[in-house]
């Protein structure tokens, strides 16, 4: 490869199915240009950039972001639930959970 090559990943995961593919291109490269050159938008066609969103290795990043030798692009799933509402909901089941087992058991909670 030479220097004015770089090689980075494109990363997408299904509960079924998980994908890194290689893209190799001139530096200047995108996450949009690596996205479409890696071809993963033929073999997920649910993937729609104008929805889901990515990251470059975990971090939040835009399609116009220019890439680095080695980055790994990765595209996120929507979430199903929203993770602030659904902590709300776990601890207000568990806070009936523990009132109604104190007062099974004799105990008084204050």
């Amino acid at each position: 490869m030479t220097e004015d090559r770089i090689e980075v990943e494109v990363a997408y995961a299904r509960t079924d199915e998980q994908a890194i593919l290689s893209v190799t291109a001139d530096k200047g490269l995108t996450a949009r240009e690596a996205i479409e050159r890696s071809g993963i938008l033929e073999r997920f066609s649910e993937i729609d950039l104008t929805r889901n969103k990515i990251g470059v290795f975990g971090k939040v990043a835009k399609l116009d972001q220019v890439l680095g030798p080695g980055d790994r692009v990765e595209i996120y799933r929507p979430l199903i639930a929203d993770p602030k509402e659904a902590r709300k909901k776990r601890a207000s089941e568990g806070k009936v959970m523990r009132k109604s087992a104190g007062q099974a058991d004799g105990r008084v909670e204050r």
